[in-house]
């Protein structure tokens, strides 16, 4: 019989690893969260059209790396490559622009992209995002921003930085585009890349050839497009973000890999991976909303990759052991099988008084029960025999400093509330 394993590509995370995940994952959604931002949880699969008109005909994802497929009734399905996409899908729908704006949300989960499986490139992979939708304010496009900076100041990442660029306003792209396109029909290009070029040419500054880098070395750059309007957004962008101590450095040849992105750009790099260094980034997507058939209104987010950050996490060796363990503070030990189902109801007990604790299962000797207890990672172990029964006593002990001090087993949700 054949062995069963995960496709190929595939990111997924099991114990004790996962716990390492959880803790990435939950920390990116905090700092969301004490930022006013409210979960969306969306489709894991939409309607193709909708990321063809929403990411853009001309980018890789819609080119070459969606899962597209045919439902039973013969309608074009694929497996979300992105976020913003769908949450302006859900936003148009259910009327969600007539709240008050900024609309702010937060969103996680698993993406999809047939891209070639490397290290910290996978062909399902999982992310936090947050769009703030409906204004058009650099305070907006800083808080954004210092979102993601930090979650990672919380995760203890040190060895990243913050690139950032304005794409400029539709009247900025315009008279970029015009000298772009005469600059581009003078390079020596194959004929895939002038059809990529002509749905948008921006996206020649993201190719990663050699001799297209080389060949757009000296073509002009949108920065030095930008409208009176952009200009000033852009300058007090950096302004907020120095007054807050976030380091960035601009990038005039950052594009993103979406054509939905205008206004304040940016990336976060860690130097830590190598060639797949992006560990997040986003930017303003003004006219997006319109384009899938919504009002015309402005927004910004992100999407934090949260398999590289974790990569990134371990790279910088900050996870210590007190992450790699389940913080359970009680783990309880029956001395024999004739006290298990009082431990058993005890333990049931606890976790509805809101305390975490585990206990020993199976028919382990007391030194095998002593090894469970202390690979559980609980801060307070007992052992309960019938002594301890007839007595309504038990002796808690300190997993840290060997001291044990006795409580009535009746008081011990009381315990563990107080300490």
């Amino acid at each position: 019989m054949r062995e069963l394993k995960a496709p190929k590509g595939v990111s997924e995370y099991f114990p004790p690893r996962s716990q390492y995940f959880e803790f990435v994952r939950e920390t990116l959604i905090e700092s969301a969260k004490i930022s006013g931002y409210q979960l969306m949880e969306l489709p894991v699969f939409e309607d193709t059209e909708l990321f063809r008109r929403g990411v853009g005909e001309s980018t890789d994802v819609v080119s070459k790396e969606m899962y597209t497929f045919e439902d039973r009734g013969g309608r074009s399905i694929t497996l979300r490559p992105e976020g913003t996409a769908g949450v302006m899908r859900s936003v148009i729908e259910h009327n969600l622009d007539k709240l008050t704006l900024p609309l702010k949300v937060w969103y996680s989960g698993a993406y999809f992209r047939a891209e070639r499986p490397q290290a910290g490139r996978y062909r399902q992979f999982y992310q936090v995002g947050i769009e703030a939708i409906g204004l058009n304010d650099p305070e907006i496009d800083f808080e954004v921003i210092a979102v993601a900076d930090r979650a990672f100041k919380k995760l203890g990442l040190k060895s990243y930085r913050l690139d950032i660029t304005s794409l400029g306003d539709a009247k900025s792209r315009a008279s970029h585009r015009r000298d772009l396109v005469a600059y581009i029909s003078k390079l020596n290009l194959d004929e895939a890349t002038i059809k990529k070029a002509e749905l948008n040419p921006l996206r020649l500054f993201d190719d990663k050839r050699a001799e297209v880098q080389e060949a757009m070395a000296k073509a002009p750059l949108l920065l030095d497009y930008l409208s009176q309007e952009s200009e000033v957004n852009f300058q007090r962008v950096q302004e907020l973000l120095r007054g807050a101590k976030i380091d960035f450095t601009i990038n005039p040849r950052m594009v993103r890999g979406l054509d939905y992105y205008t206004g304040t750009t940016f990336e976060f790099v860690s130097d830590k991976l190598g060639a797949q260094s992006g560990i997040g980034g986003g930017g303003r997507y003004d006219g997006l909303m319109a384009e899938l058939g919504g009002s015309d209104l402005s927004g910004i987010g992100f999407g934090l990759g949260v398999d590289r950050i974790l990569l990134a996490c371990e790279a910088e060796g900050i996870f210590d052991s007190s992450i790699n363990k389940p913080q359970l503070d009680l783990f309880l030990i029956a001395l024999s099988a004739q006290e298990k189902g009082f431990v058993s109801n005890l333990v049931n007990e606890l976790r509805n008084s809101g305390i975490s604790c585990d206990m020993a299962y199976g028919d382990r000797a007391l030194k095998g029960a002593m090894k469970s207890a202390d690979k559980s990672g609980a801060k307070f172990n007992a052992v309960i025999g019938s002594d301890e029964i007839k007595s309504g006593l038990v002796a808690i002990k300190d997993m840290d400093s060997g001291e044990s001090k006795e409580v009535r087993i009746t008081a011990l949700s009381n315990e563990f509330k107080t300490n």
